[in-house]
């Protein structure tokens, strides 16, 4: 999936949303977080090697100009409810390329992407309970705390699609 999408600063920016290959991973692998953001996310690593066991996750690379700036993984988990869950597991923007707005810019795509291809109506996320910037930037693109926590103890957000 490749778009072309205007920046605040009115610049085109192309942004892609690589599936994770075999031809793709080790340049995925050295996408990292900062050391205090680590107690959050998984790294890359430990999500594609997670999704090899569970077929049900799609971890893809987020692209912007030709860079790899992110990853993100999301799936439908049937063992959930009468028709399963369609969950965004993981995010993160590279720490290289974190505060230039990117998340802002790739979430509502990445999100239109998981509605695109499931059909469901919502939307779950979970987030640990200190991690305030997470919370604050998932209640801003209409995420909701529906009174759950997932098998980690995270809490679950949710939003409709």
């Amino acid at each position: 999936m490749s778009l072309a999408y205007n920046n605040i600063e009115g610049e085109i920016l192309n942004i892609e949303f690589e599936k994770a290959t075999k031809k793709n991973r080790k340049i995925l692998y050295k996408l990292k977080v900062y050391k205090n953001q680590k107690k959050h996310i998984e790294t890359v690593y430990n999500c594609i090697k997670e999704a090899r066991k569970y077929k049900c996750w799609r971890p893809i690379g987020i692209k912007i100009d030709d860079k790899y700036v992110g990853f993100a993984m999301y799936g439908l988990w049937i063992n959930e409810g009468k028709n399963g869950r369609v969950w965004l597991d993981r995010f993160l923007i590279d720490r290289k390329y974190q505060n230039k707005g990117y998340a802002k810019l790739v979430m509502p795509l990445i999100i239109e992407k998981i509605k695109n291809e499931y059909n469901y109506n919502k939307l779950y996320l979970s987030v640990y309970e200190d991690n305030y910037v997470a919370i604050n930037f998932y209640k801003k693109l209409g995420f909701n705390f529906n009174g759950e926590k997932d098998i980690n103890g995270e809490l679950v957000m949710v939003k409709s699609l």
